[in-house]
């Protein structure tokens, strides 16, 4: 599965969330938890020191990471899943979502996330699979 960084910084900061105990279940059970470029981005950008940003970087470092073969497709396919949101009413609050959405969908992913964007995101496209699974 894909791991939003929602659910990372409420690992990282001890939250007890759903999301948090599926994600441990998953990494205390060797399954495979993958990591995609914006989701490391937005995680490490939220290191409020050097240690931190370095403590991070080296849980992290430990999974594999999703690396799209054109990088020109996936920001085309994820600027168009933006658009597509848009069209239908919706505006992501965050056009990385829509890009970490494109990752999971072209790997057969389903995503872990806590983020209220991605239930609206899957609304317009439906080949996105959401962890926990919507109500």
């Amino acid at each position: 599965m894909l791991v939003d960084s929602s659910v990372w910084i409420a690992f990282l900061r001890g939250d007890d969330r759903e999301e948090v105990d599926l994600l441990v279940k998953a990494l205390d059970r060797t399954r495979s938890v993958w990591l995609a470029p914006p989701i490391l981005q937005e995680v490490l950008q939220g290191a409020d020191r050097p240690e931190r940003f370095l403590k991070w970087d080296g849980i992290l470092s430990e999974l594999p990471m999703l690396v799209e073969p054109d990088a020109r497709a996936t920001a085309r396919a994820a600027a168009e899943l933006y658009a597509r949101c848009r069209w239908a009413g919706i505006t992501p609050r965050s056009a990385n979502d829509c890009l970490i959405a494109v990752h999971a969908i072209g790997n057969d992913m389903p995503l872990l996330h806590c983020d209220q964007d991605f239930p609206l995101i899957a609304r317009v496209e439906p080949r996105l699979i959401l962890l926990p699974p919507q109500a």
